[in-house]
């Protein structure tokens, strides 16, 4: 549980190690005057508590553990393993990552280890021992972080015989790895285990399926170096301290599905551009993806109070965009809401990264906003923490098929996966519809609808989900270049799998005709984008679109048999939004409140109703019969609401709270 005291977690990445002494009283005094509840310590401190190989310097943290708890604020202590410091690559050359042309990636900013190098993870279970030992009974602990943002890849020795070990355990023989890679195609036979290599620098194009098998690789062997950590840290910590790690936003390098299942808080980072007009959606598109992946409450570990550092250009967040999109993670199911960082460092690659102590210091406008949301979240979390948000439509999203369909040599690089499942997400979002993500082999029951933007790879399981889904009565809309590989990147017979095309009741897909960037195709009630596909239907399918003009005049756009849809294209966003809000009600999927004005999100959670504006100038946005409360407020609301610029109102029913 994330806040099992009935108070959403609110704070950020803390890094005093950056600071003086003297500095962390007056930061404690500003975190207390904020309404911190939590900060997250030495998640880059590796060097400074292991200056040398085996000495350690723990007295800081310790007098900053005792400070902070002092003043009751509690620590979401890292272990420190992000980072190695400079000696141990010194010392241990082989820790250090080789990139695909055998490049090493030295120290001298992060992530600078080899996932499967025994040197370093000897080393990060050192550290992590001892500062497990030293603060697992700590009383200002309340989590535990593991490393940060895994995202290492390795091309290195070791880590090209931890890749031969993961494929003896897969296929048992080398006669199935050469099938399943296809190893017939240019003379490709391995003949012994050592001619079994990572994907390096080739002549032209490499073997699909041995990307993707090192794709599946390189997530196994990360979150072994986080099941290792995690492991040593529940040794030392008594009862339950949830332990975590964070992802980085819908990032193609880890499987999330497989990795969630191995936290017991499932944490992220989001940082939506301010200049994004569809920053809100991308928001909460990153929320629905991890309330999914921890089946309930879920914790923003990273967020910016202002301004990034890593973009081309990089603007401060607008006056209330940070409590919008803060506001709107906690409607999504958010129980922690925390940034980096507290103090914006003066030094360092990351000094023009806001913090929410920025340069400006506590008389900035970003340090007044920090307060407000602390002293909301305050009020929020006895209504809130611990309760859920019930979706009635799933969309379906699996790392596997990102990975097979993302490689080269493919029908049209313009194709851009994640583009895509936004392009679905949004228009199921502008229609008011919250949705959950889902694995496609996940129970689907519980959905009245699902919805499947791309998925180029799908297994016999997740086939066989579907057509159960179906079948059942459920309704499913499905985009196109879906079911056309099996887990090996082997095309199935027919261009898509025959027992989809039979689901979606069509008979022949002849050709596939991706489009180039600013071409569309005509389709009748709607312009395609994107990509186009050459198909005829069975004679029992309904064509709902039609092909007008070019190659594929009068051949189907979109069909469907029964409640299974097909979309051979990407329909433009008011047409795509269209066609899923009417499945959705055919369906009996309704959004939360009916007839919002533009730019405003109705999302409930339990029995609260969050509205939340993100346009410009005033709206109002009329209610439910009944009486209201509004908990930002306090004040009573029954007919409407009026919201202003970013405006948000959080609605409890009359009574609400004292039953």
């Amino acid at each position: 549980m994330i806040a099992p005291d009935g108070r959403l977690l609110f704070g950020g990445d803390y890094n005093p190690e950056q600071w003086p002494e003297e500095v962390w009283a007056e930061d404690v005094r500003l975190m207390k005057e904020a309404g911190v509840t939590s900060v997250t310590l030495g998640v880059f401190s590796w060097a400074r508590l292991e200056p040398r190989p085996g000495v350690r310097e723990f007295g800081w943290l310790d007098r900053l553990m005792d400070l902070l708890h002092a003043h009751g604020i509690g620590v979401v202590l890292a272990t420190p393993t992000a980072s190695p410091p400079p000696w141990l690559g010194r010392l241990h050359p082989e820790t250090l990552p080789r990139d695909e042309d055998g490049r090493t990636v030295w120290w001298g900013s992060r992530q600078h280890f080899a996932h499967s190098s025994s040197a370093y993870r000897r080393y990060a279970a050192a550290i992590t021992e001892d500062l497990a030992r030293r603060y697992g009974h700590h009383p200002a602990l309340r989590m535990w972080h593991v490393n940060n943002e895994y995202c290492t890849f390795d091309h290195g020795d070791e880590a090209a015989r931890a890749f031969r070990s993961w494929l003896r355990a897969r296929y048992g023989t080398l006669d199935a790895l050469n099938s399943a890679w296809g190893t017939a195609f240019w003379s490709q036979h391995a003949d012994t285990w050592d001619d079994v290599i990572p994907p390096r620098r080739a002549q032209y194009l490499r073997n699909p399926a041995q990307l993707l098998d090192f794709r599946r690789f390189t997530s196994d062997a990360l979150l072994e170096c986080y099941v290792a950590e995690r492991d040593i840290v529940r040794r030392h910590s008594p009862g339950h301290v949830p332990v975590t790690t964070n992802f980085m936003p819908f990032w193609i390098g880890q499987d999330g599905w497989a990795w969630a299942g191995q936290e017991d808080v499932v944490s992220v980072d989001i940082y939506p551009d301010p200049r994004d007009p569809l920053g809100g959606q991308y928001n909460a598109m990153i929320a629905d993806l991890t309330r999914s992946q921890a089946r309930g409450p879920w914790m923003v570990m990273e967020q910016a109070a202002g301004a990034v550092n890593w973009r081309d250009v990089n603007r401060p967040k607008p006056r209330g965009l940070n409590r919008l999109w803060s506001l709107q993670s906690v409607a999504r199911g958010a129980d922690a809401v925390c940034y980096f960082q507290w103090r914006q460092s003066r030094q360092g690659a990351e000094k023009f990264h806001s913090g929410m102590l920025g340069h400006a210091g506590p008389d900035g406008r970003s340090f007044a906003e920090v307060k407000q949301i602390g002293a909301e979240l305050a009020a929020l979390g006895p209504e809130v923490t611990g309760s859920r948000l019930t979706a009635e439509v799933a969309v379906l999203h699996d790392w596997h098929s990102w990975w097979a369909g993302s490689q080269e040599a493919r029908p049209s690089t313009e194709v851009g996966y994640e583009d895509v499942v936004r392009a679905w997400h949004r228009a199921l979002w502008e229609a008011h519809l919250t949705t959950d993500f889902a694995h496609p082999e996940h129970d689907l029951s519980a959905y009245a609808m699902v919805v499947v933007p791309q998925l180029y790879l799908l297994t016999d399981a997740a086939i066989e989900n579907l057509l159960a889904y179906a079948r059942g009565g459920g309704t499913l809309v499905c985009g196109f270049f879906t079911g056309v590989a099996d887990p090996d990147d082997r095309v199935r017979p027919g261009g898509m799998d025959p027992r989809l095309r039979e689901l979606f009741g069509i008979r022949t897909l002849h050709e596939w005709w991706p489009l180039d960037p600013q071409e569309t195709v005509d389709c009748g009630e709607f312009t395609g984008t994107l990509w186009s596909e050459e198909l005829t239907a069975a004679e029992d399918a309904e064509v709902t679109a039609v092909y007008r003009g070019g190659e594929l005049d009068g051949l189907p756009a979109a069909l469907r048999r029964g409640r299974a849809h097909y979309l051979s294209t990407l329909p433009g966003p008011p047409a795509l939004r269209s066609l899923l809000a009417g499945a959705a009600a055919e369906a009996g999927v309704r959004p939360p409140l009916s007839g919002l004005p533009a730019g405003v999100e109705a999302v409930r959670r339990g029995e609260l109703l969050f509205l939340l504006h993100h346009g410009a100038g005033e709206v109002t946005v009329g209610l439910p019969a009944g009486a209201f409360r509004d908990l930002l407020t306090g004040e009573p609301r029954s007919d409407s609401v009026t919201l202003g610029r970013f405006g948000v109102a959080v609605l409890a029913p009359a009574g609400h709270g004292e039953r």
